[in-house]
C-alpha cells in the first residue's frame, strides 16, 4: 500500500528542486521511459527498502506565477486530506513571511505528521537562521539544501521513520483489482453506481488501510473482482470538487493499488492535459488500462468516421503506448456498461498470459532474421533465443543476444510491436529485456 508524502509551501522556496533531488538523484523514478516526462509532480522514492510516493503540490497549480494565498491554502488542504506525511518547505534566507504563517496555521490544525524543511541551507553557517522556524509550533526544522543535496539523506530517514508501515501489502488475492479513474465530472461515480446499482452483491469491504476500506468485492454476472476505492466513492472532503488539478492526487492511491485502471474520458470535452497526467501515472506504475469515452449518448452523429477520429485522437495523445481497448459508453443509458467489466477482466488476463518459449522462438526468430537490429560499427547483432520471464506483475520477455548494449529503444519498440501483433496483450504494458546469452 503506497504511502503519499506531499511537499507544500509558498512559491519560490525550492519545492520542485527538493522534489527532483529526492526522486531522481536516488534512482527513484522507476521508469524513465519516453513519454513519462509529461508530469514532473509525481515520483516514487525508494529509501532503504521503503517506498513512498512523493507529490509536489505546487506543480499542479495552473498559473503559478500569481499564486494567491487562497490558492496555496487550497493546495495545502488537499495535500492534508490526501497525504500521509507533509513536508513544509520554507526558505532559510528569507525567513518567515505572512504566507508561511498562514500555511503553518492550517498545518497545525491538521493533526497529520509535518516536517518543517528549512531549504537553501547551502552552508553550515546558515543553519543558525533556522531557529526562527520554531515559532511555527511544528517541531524541529530540518536544514537541507535541495540544490547541493546536503542533509537530504537525513530527511529521507526521518520520512521513512514516520510513514505508516506497509500493512496492506499482505493483501494477496488472484482476483483482478479494478480502479475507475479520471477527471472530476467524467462520470466515475455514475459508472461505479451503475456497477453497484444493478443488484447489490457487494460482499465485503476489505480494510486495506487505516484511512478507509480500499477494496470492495463484487461478484455478479459471473464476474468476480475488487473495485479499488477511488476518490469518487470516498466521502468528499471539505475541498471544493471543482479543483481539476487535484483529481490527479486523488487518483494516485487508487492507481497504485489496482491491477487494471478504467480511465474515463468525457466525450464532449475530449482529452485534456489532466487526462494525460493521470494516464502517465498509470504508465509509470505499469498498470493495465481500459479507456472509456463516457457520455456517448450526447454525441449527435455516431457514424464510423466520428468514432475513428476519436480513436485516432486518443491513440495519438497517449503514444507510444497505444495498444489498449477503447470503449464508447454511457452511464446514463447504461450502454456497454457490462462490457467495461468484461474488458477490464480481459486486460487482467492479458497481464497474466504466458507464451511458451517454443512458440515465441518459432514466430519471432524469422521476423528478427528479416529485420535484424541495426549493425553497430560493423558488428552484427544476433538475437539467438527468446523466452518469457517468470510471472511478474506484467508480461516480461528476455531476448538473448551477443551485444545487448547496442540494441536501442526504437528496436525494442519494434520487438514489442511484433509481440503485440502475434499475441493479444491489449491493455497491458510489456517489458522487453535484452540480455547477454
Amino acid at each position: 500500500m503506497g504511502n503519499i508524502v506531499a511537499i507544500v509551501g509558498r512559491p519560490n522556496v525550492g519545492k520542485s528542486t527538493l522534489f527532483n533531488r529526492l526522486t531522481e538523484s536516488r534512482q527513484a523514478i522507476v521508469d524513465e521511459e519516453a513519454g513519462t516526462t509529461r508530469d514532473r509532480q509525481y515520483g516514487k522514492v525508494d529509501w532503504n527498502g521503503r517506498e513512498f510516493s512523493l507529490i509536489d503540490t505546487g506543480g499542479w497549480v495552473v498559473n503559478s506565477e500569481d499564486v494567491f494565498e487562497e490558492e496555496i491554502n487550497k493546495q495545502v488542504r488537499v495535500a492534508i486530506e490526501e497525504a500521509d506525511v507533509l513536508l513544509f518547505v520554507v526558505d532559510i534566507m528569507n525567513g518567515i513571511t505572512d504566507l508561511d504563517m498562514a500555511v503553518a496555521a492550517i498545518l497545525r490544525r491538521s493533526k497529520k505528521p509535518v516536517i518543517v524543511v528549512a531549504n537553501k541551507a547551502d552552508s553550515f553557517e546558515r543553519h543558525a537562521y533556522a531557529a526562527e522556524f520554531y515559532s511555527f509550533g511544528l517541531g524541529d526544522p530540518f536544514c537541507v539544501s535541495a540544490v547541493n543535496g546536503s542533509s537530504t539523506g537525513d530527511l529521507l530517514d526521518r520520512i521513512v521513520e514516520i510513514i505508516p508501515g506497509n500493512a496492506a501489502e499482505d493483501f494477496q488475492d488472484d482476483l483482478p483489482r479494478i480502479a475507475v479513474i479520471g477527471r472530476p465530472n467524467a462520470g466515475k461515480s455514475s459508472l461505479i453506481n451503475a456497477f453497484i446499482g444493478e443488484d447489490r452483491h457487494i460482499v465485503t469491504d476489505i480494510a486495506g488501510t487505516t484511512r478507509d476500506s480500499i477494496y470492495t468485492k463484487y461478484d455478479k454476472f459471473g464476474l468476480n473482482f475488487y473495485l479499488v476505492d477511488t476518490a469518487g466513492i470516498r466521502k468528499r472532503g471539505k475541498v471544493n470538487e471543482d479543483l481539476e488539478y487535484y483529481s490527479v492526487i486523488r487518483s494516485i492511491r487508487s492507481i497504485e493499488n489496482s491491477d487494471v485502471c478504467v480511465l474515463m474520458l468525457d466525450a464532449e470535452r475530449g482529452i485534456e492535459s489532466q487526462d494525460l497526467n493521470i494516464f502517465s501515472i498509470v504508465q509509470k506504475n505499469r498498470k493495465g488500462l481500459v479507456v472509456c469515452v463516457n457520455k456517448w449518448d450526447l454525441v449527435e452523429d455516431k457514424d464510423k468516421n466520428v468514432i475513428d477520429t476519436y480513436l485516432y485522437a486518443i491513440r495519438e495523445r497517449f503514444a507510444p503506448f497505444t495498444d489498449f481497448p477503447v470503449l464508447f459508453i454511457s452511464t446514463v443509458t447504461k450502454q456497454r456498461i457490462f462490457k467495461v467489466l468484461e474488458t477490464a477482466k480481459e486486460v487482467h488476463d492479458n497481464r497474466r498470459k504466458r507464451i511458451t518459449t517454443a512458440k515465441l522462438n518459432e514466430v519471432l526468430l524469422p521476423i528478427i532474421e528479416n529485420t535484424p537490429p541495426p549493425a553497430w560499427k560493423g558488428k552484427y547483432i544476433k538475437i539467438k533465443y527468446i523466452t518469457q520471464l517468470p510471472a511478474g506483475s506484467i508480461p516480461s520477455f528476455a531476448f538473448f543476444c551477443n551485444l545487448p548494449q547496442w540494441i536501442k529503444d526504437p528496436y525494442k519498440r519494434f520487438l514489442e510491436n511484433k509481440i503485440r501483433e502475434n499475441w493479444d496483450f491489449s491493455g497491458t504494458p510489456i517489458n522487453i529485456f535484452i540480455r547477454e546469452k
